[in-house]
């Protein structure tokens, strides 16, 4: 049997991993063009899928080696 365990990260360590403050994490989500991953939410908290931020970060490095 082949397990597969999916790792959230609470927004503080989102914020950790990129450097940036809460209020600019927000103006990620709230910026179309960023196409940030979207959070699940437990008991009103931000939990971020830590594979959908590693595509996200693929997709930006791709985009921007490609400009």
């Amino acid at each position: 049997m082949n397990k597969t365990s999916s790792v959230y990260l609470p927004a503080k360590a989102v914020c950790d991993r990129y450097q940036i403050t809460d209020r600019t994490l927000d103006r990620w989500l709230a910026d179309p063009a960023m196409e940030f991953p979207r959070p699940m939410r437990v008991n009103n908290r931000r939990y971020f899928a830590d594979a959908a931020l590693v595509r996200w970060e693929r997709k930006r490095i791709t985009a921007i080696a490609a400009a």
